[in-house]
């Protein structure tokens, strides 16, 4: 669950990413997008009685793919690519770990979100 000041916004953000269609939840200040690999990432706007403001904190999403025949490293680039389009920008520059190729985005609403390309 993600709160943001535009929560539409994030999530059309969101769906462009992971190529999937944002839905609107429970009420105009609610969307829904779905997850690919089942559930959803809830996106609303915090109450004005409650607000949640920005703040830095440990917590953050972790979008994975799978390299295809091009490497690890040019699927990320490229998903990199799309990120950037949509708003997103680059927190590190992307890197080889044991485990897959990573990059450290920020997106629209600056949540930290990891790209992690597993090969």
């Amino acid at each position: 669950m993600l709160a943001a000041d535009d929560p539409a916004a994030l999530a059309r953000f969101y769906g462009a990413l992971l190529n999937v269609e944002p839905q609107p939840g429970l009420s105009s200040t609610h969307w829904r997008v779905p997850w690919p690999a089942g559930g959803w990432l809830e996106v609303y706007a915090p109450s004005r009685s409650r607000p949640q403001p920005r703040q830095p904190g440990r917590l953050a999403l972790c979008l994975q793919r799978k390299a295809d025949g091009s490497g690890a490293h040019a699927v990320l680039n490229d998903w990199i690519t799309a990120a950037l389009a949509l708003g997103d920008s680059l927190e590190d520059p992307p890197r080889q770990e044991s485990f897959g190729a990573e990059a450290w985005l920020l997106d629209p609403e600056d949540n930290r979100l990891l790209l992690l390309v597993l090969p």
